[in-house]
């Protein structure tokens, strides 16, 4: 070979290498704990089966790891067994209050809402706002309103829940203390057995969405006088939180993208499920006390983030998307989110 040739090969040769597309590097292998309340067979476990084989395209090799109990699915990753752990909005607070906020009483009244909100976080100018030094989002999807299941059905106003029981997840203090302000009795449960205390007749009232109803099985604690309160109080979100350290924030920034592209999957399965309650259970509440409630939960927002629950961005960003929604509001006019 000429001289010539060879030094052309040589000065390609390491151009070539640097150029090279991240797909023909080895991918990284990381451990996602992933909290599905049914188990390795839940709806939950096959979309992250869906994502899990995307991820391969973006050089990432998961490993999922199924958890019914979402507490330990937590722990595990504050103690860096999990790589990422998929887990509520509402115990995800802990790891970034901006996204935690998500869940927040009457913050996003409607699913259209909800789409432009998490279109805004998908964005790359969220980044910083979903990422701290040690916990990045790398994804939310929804799990639908949060609705009150009842076991007598004239518990549809706030006054006649008081002297009731409600369970309430005893890590996330700020249900305590509205449940207390209205007079009711908080009873500190988990998603892992607050159901069976609504079905055994131990709570009176349990929150939950729709897609809980049948695996759940609520249907028992509501039998025969009870029913669900059609008026929704909070948005339930998924949330895949990682390990910053654990993986690029290219990577991370391309998992948002592709949960919120893959949104109306979501909510397709979403209205399959909620389709299975019976409409017999739907209790509605006067026309006069929605307007008492939006107050009340706009209060209750003011308050949880005054006492440091909320993040008061977050709920910056609910108001405004109310706002462009339905600008009649009074809140449109005085805000004071």
């Amino acid at each position: 070979m000429k001289k010539s040739a060879i030094a052309l090969i040589s000065a390609i040769l390491p151009l070539a290498l640097l150029t090279s597309s991240p797909a023909s590097a080895e991918p990284i292998k990381r451990k996602i704990c992933v909290f599905d309340i049914i188990g390795n067979v839940g709806p939950v476990m096959g979309a992250m089966r869906d994502w899990s084989t995307a991820a391969i395209s973006w050089g990432l090799e998961a490993e999922l790891v199924p958890f019914t109990n979402e507490a330990i699915a937590a722990e595990d990753l504050k103690a860096g067994k999990c790589d990422a752990a998929l887990i509520t909005g509402i115990r995800g607070r802990d790891f970034n209050q901006y996204s935690g906020t998500l869940d927040s009483i009457g913050g996003i009244p409607t699913m259209d809402h909800m789409r432009i909100l998490l279109q805004v976080m998908a964005h790359p100018s969220s980044a910083d706002k979903v990422t701290t030094s040690t916990y990045g989002l790398m994804g939310i999807a929804p799990a639908g309103a949060a609705y009150l299941f009842v076991n007598d059905r004239e518990i549809n106003t706030l006054a006649r829940a008081a002297g009731k029981k409600v369970a309430v997840l005893e890590y996330d203090k700020t249900q305590s203390i509205l449940v207390s302000q209205i007079g009711a009795t908080p009873v500190a449960s988990d998603v892992s057995n607050f159901s069976g205390k609504f079905n055994n007749g131990v709570v009176d009232v349990v929150a939950a969405p729709l897609v809980a109803y049948t695996p759940l099985e609520l249907y028992k604690g509501m039998t025969p006088n009870g029913g669900i309160i059609n008026y929704p109080l909070a948005q339930i979100t998924m949330q895949l939180i990682a390990r910053t350290d654990r993986f690029p924030a290219e990577m991370m920034q391309t998992s948002r993208e592709y949960f919120f592209k893959n949104l109306d999957a979501v909510l397709e399965g979403l209205a399959k499920e909620e389709k299975s309650v019976d409409p017999k259970w739907w209790v509605e509440i006067p026309d006069a006390d929605k307007a008492g409630y939006e107050i009340m939960m706009q209060e209750a927002r003011i308050q949880m983030r005054d006492l440091g629950y909320y993040s008061s961005e977050m709920l910056s960003l609910q108001r405004r998307i109310r706002c462009k929604l339905e600008s009649s509001h009074a809140e449109c006019v005085n805000p004071v989110e």
